[in-house]
């Protein structure tokens, strides 16, 4: 008996898990830590930036919105999912919904407390993103545009928290940020292609169902070439330093995507394009330490001392 429960429990954790996308979460606080450290507090060591109490906060109250944003996502696109992520459907579907959702209540709740810790303004911040995206779950995804402009700021969002806190509004970082924007949006146009059937299925209008496959492609292509030529603005900036390399990879990458994108049809062909993107997505977030190489060697070498 003793046996079942410990199964029961270990499937339930990671039900649990897959329903808040643990590995996304995971990669959100990598990313808000690597960009606090070499990027938003350019003459603080690491210890004194790891051991920020705030800063932690910040990232605590991050990781349970989202993750709370995750949470109420899969309540509303249970039909949806079941068609388009069958597998992934049968083993988010081990926790029983009132469980998520009281889960969903008591995360967006610590996440509020916790932000306020840090400021009202914080606490605001958090309380609004919960908001949003319990708006864009329940209304704002059923329609195509609306639905594609939440989507990418919402993901976007929890990012530009870490810029508010350390006060950075350099060029560089709005360009870079405008840069994942359009890549984001193309990931989600891309996605949407992929979920059609699930979309129909859940009367989601979403760009692809209103519009068409075709205007999607087209629509896809021309955020690809404004993201391109962003990478060639990014490129004359000397601050990015050893990112160039990035650049230049995702420059080539975008460009191939594009082609193969406007030759896809089937759903196994967008699955792939959509994992490619978010691979050159995290690659794009991760490389941001890479902004000042100097300056990540001199973090490095002080720590060691």
């Amino acid at each position: 008996m003793k046996g079942v429960n410990k199964t029961s429990l270990f499937y339930k954790f990671f039900s649990l898990l897959s329903v808040v996308r643990g590995y996304n979460i995971l990669v959100l606080v990598i990313a808000q830590y690597l960009v606090s450290i070499y990027i938003f507090s350019p003459k603080k060591s690491i210890t004194t930036v790891v051991f920020d109490l705030h800063l932690l906060f910040v990232v605590f109250s991050t990781v349970c919105v989202v993750a709370g944003g995750y949470i109420i996502n899969n309540f509303y696109d249970v039909k949806a999912d079941i068609i388009n992520r069958p597998i992934k459907s049968g083993l988010d579907n081990y926790v029983k919904q009132e469980t998520k959702l009281s889960i969903y209540f008591f995360l967006n709740f610590i996440g509020f407390l916790v932000g306020f810790l840090v400021s009202w303004k914080a606490a605001l911040f958090f309380s609004t993103y919960i908001f949003s995206i319990w708006f864009y779950s329940h209304k704002l995804k059923r329609y195509p545009l609306t639905g594609l402009i939440s989507a990418t700021l919402l993901t976007i969002l929890p990012f530009f928290v870490t810029f508010v806190y350390f006060r950075n509004f350099s060029k560089i970082i709005f360009v870079h940020a405008f840069f994942l924007f359009l890549v984001i949006m193309v990931r989600e146009l891309v996605k949407d292609l992929e979920n059609m059937k699930g979309a129909v299925a859940s009367n989601y209008k979403t760009f692809p169902v209103a519009y068409g496959e075709k205007n999607t492609k087209k629509l896809s292509i021309f955020l690809i070439i404004l993201a391109i030529i962003t990478i060639f603005i990014l490129l004359n900036h000397s601050a990015i330093s050893s990112m160039k390399y990035y650049f230049y990879a995702a420059g080539v990458s975008l460009f191939i995507i594009g082609f193969m994108l406007f030759k896809s049809s089937k759903k196994q062909e967008y699955t792939i394009l959509h994992n490619t993107l978010k691979i050159l997505l995290l690659v794009g977030v991760l490389s941001l330490v890479l902004i000042d190489s100097s300056l990540l060697l001199d973090k490095v070498i002080e720590t060691l001392k």
